[in-house]
């Protein structure tokens, strides 16, 4: 449940939505910081104990991108992006840089506020650092999530967006148990209409791309009557 020791920092600048914004989040206990620019928000950032940041892509000194790279050199804080983009490949990079969730203007609140609750109860226990390039086994498996790029035992791996999504999730989190809702819910967005089954096809292909053998895998993991888990040393 939220409360006041729970400090969100809104980053937009349209005053409108920094305006009904605060209003709905203070209104569930909340304490909100607004910034209408990437500096500010930086600024707010390093001196305040931010719980999440609501952040616009579109700002009118640095990027948003920019200022979820620069808080990602430093905190595993969630991330939740508001963007006008609807280009997939504007969304994946979002999300390869360290976003955890994003949602596309218009919004309406009921869908802002829902997609809150669900990256804090994500979250709430998670202190892992997330690198934007990461290395499993030794070598054996490489994730460029920035550049898009993925090795298995030194050569480059072709992975769809979906599988992208799903992998990414799954390394954010390491050792936590997904069930296939929340893959779904993380990784294809709530908008996706399809069966939770559609995870089991989509990681039966994952693994056929980064495990020497798919049927014993060592990096995701079935946790039966669960979902799944990321093992990567």
């Amino acid at each position: 449940m939220p409360n006041v020791s729970k400090n969100i920092l809104a980053v937009d600048d349209e005053p409108k939505i920094q305006e009904v914004v605060s209003a709905l989040l203070e209104s569930k206990g909340f304490r909100v910081f607004t910034a209408e620019s990437g500096q500010k928000a930086l600024e707010i950032f390093r001196v305040e104990n931010i719980s999440l940041v609501i952040l616009d892509l579109m700002l009118p000194d640095i990027s948003g991108e920019e200022v979820c790279r620069e808080i990602r050199k430093k905190s595993r804080v969630p991330i939740l992006m508001l963007t006008a983009k609807s280009e997939e490949n504007d969304l994946l990079y979002g999300l390869g840089i360290g976003a955890d969730d994003y949602i596309i203007k218009p919004f309406s609140l009921k869908e802002l506020y829902a997609r809150i609750e669900a990256i804090l109860r994500r979250t709430q226990n998670d202190l892992v650092p997330l690198n934007v390039r990461n290395s499993f086994g030794g070598g054996d498996l490489v994730v460029d999530f920035e550049q898009n790029f993925f090795q298995k035992t030194g050569q480059p791996v072709s992975l769809t967006p979906n599988e992208i999504k799903i992998l990414s999730a799954l390394i954010k989190y390491p050792g936590k148990v997904f069930t296939r809702e929340e893959l779904i819910t993380i990784a294809l967005g709530s908008e996706f209409e399809g069966y939770d089954r559609a995870i089991d096809s989509h990681v039966k292909n994952l693994r056929q791309k980064i495990e020497d053998d798919p049927k014993k895998p060592v990096y995701i993991l079935t946790v039966h009557g669960i979902g799944y888990k990321f093992n990567g040393k």
